[in-house]
């Protein structure tokens, strides 16, 4: 019943943003914690950043601290993954999860969205 779809993904040259969204239903995402990660093609899947329902309580990897940031609108049942200043290491397919807590590992996070592609150029 609870599903989660991410949207937001594109073509963008590096040094650009975007901010990937996660719309939820079937579970209020003020009382989960939000995460994201990332896949590219051949690689494992990354942890990418966390936070819980209040964002007092957030975690980012090393490889996107201070140019990603997150947030929610938790009437709109949504989540943010605001990115900026782009890589083209960045590139991947990123998912949202929701879980009871935040975690780096994925194993915590018990639905999932669908995916969406960001893909940054030279």
């Amino acid at each position: 019943q609870v599903q989660l779809v991410e949207s937001g993904g594109g073509l963008v040259q590096a040094g650009g943003s975007l901010r990937l969204s996660c719309a939820a239903s079937g579970r209020t995402i003020s009382t989960y914690a939000v995460g994201w990660f990332r896949q590219a093609p051949g690689k494992e899947r990354e942890f990418v950043a966390a936070g819980n329902w209040d964002g007092r309580n957030t975690y980012y990897a090393d490889s996107v601290k201070g140019r990603f940031a997150l947030s929610r609108d938790n009437a709109k049942n949504m989540g943010y993954l605001q990115m900026n200043s782009l890589k083209p290491e960045d590139t991947a397919v990123y998912y949202c999860g929701t879980g009871p807590l935040v975690a780096t590992d994925g194993a915590y996070y018990d639905y999932w969205g669908q995916g969406t592609q960001v893909t940054v150029s030279l």
